[in-house]
């Protein structure tokens, strides 16, 4: 029979079933009975509902994080392949279901918004500006500031096409792929050397 993982395992799956489904408003009885534990074992583990958020919260955002290339060889097919990961990511149906849960409890959790924003969102411009300053410095993209460069890239790939998804909007009739590197091409004019 295979293994459920630990206690604490099960806890942190369970509440990121009902995080998602159900918001912040998810109740630890509720958690516990997903998890097949007992109360008191969610409370062994973590000492409130909100310490339990936090960290569902942290482990959601590691998934949104993309790699890109240490160098960029070729510009147009890295930052494809980049919009493609990062697309896939964020408007993603676990994608959309994070930020709607995250959103809302950013009044509650300011300091965990921020560490949130860090190492997700955060670390991703960081990366990016990185790879854009080197295509900057070769004479790939014109000189410009790359925070502000990744920043407008970041919004391009995600910005209407993550609203219509909240809204129920379902996406275009345009392929990912298509959808993708349209988005990049564009970009990629503005940024011209």
């Amino acid at each position: 029979m295979p293994s459920l993982g630990t206690n604490r395992e099960r806890v942190l799956r369970a509440a990121t079933t009902a995080f998602l489904a159900h918001g912040y408003g998810s109740s630890v009885d509720q958690i516990a009975r997903r998890a097949g534990v007992a109360k008191q074992t969610v409370y062994h583990h973590f000492p409130s509902k909100d310490a339990l958020f936090k960290e569902v919260a942290r482990e959601l955002v590691k998934g949104v994080l993309v790699e890109l290339e240490s160098e960029p060889q070729g510009l147009r097919e890295g930052l494809v392949r980049f919009a493609l990961a990062y697309r896939e990511r964020a408007l993603s149906a676990q994608g959309v279901a994070t930020f709607r849960t995250l959103i809302p409890e950013i009044p509650r959790f300011r300091a965990l918004a921020r560490t949130v924003y860090a190492h997700s969102v955060g670390e991703t411009v960081r990366r990016l500006a990185d790879y854009l300053g080197k295509a900057m410095v070769a004479g790939r993209l014109r000189h410009d500031d790359p925070q502000f460069a990744a920043e407008i890239l970041l919004g391009m790939l995600v910005g209407h096409d993550r609203m219509k998804r909240l809204f129920g909007i379902a996406p275009g009739e345009e392929s990912e792929p298509r959808r993708a590197a349209h988005i990049v091409d564009c970009f990629l004019r503005a940024f011209s050397p």
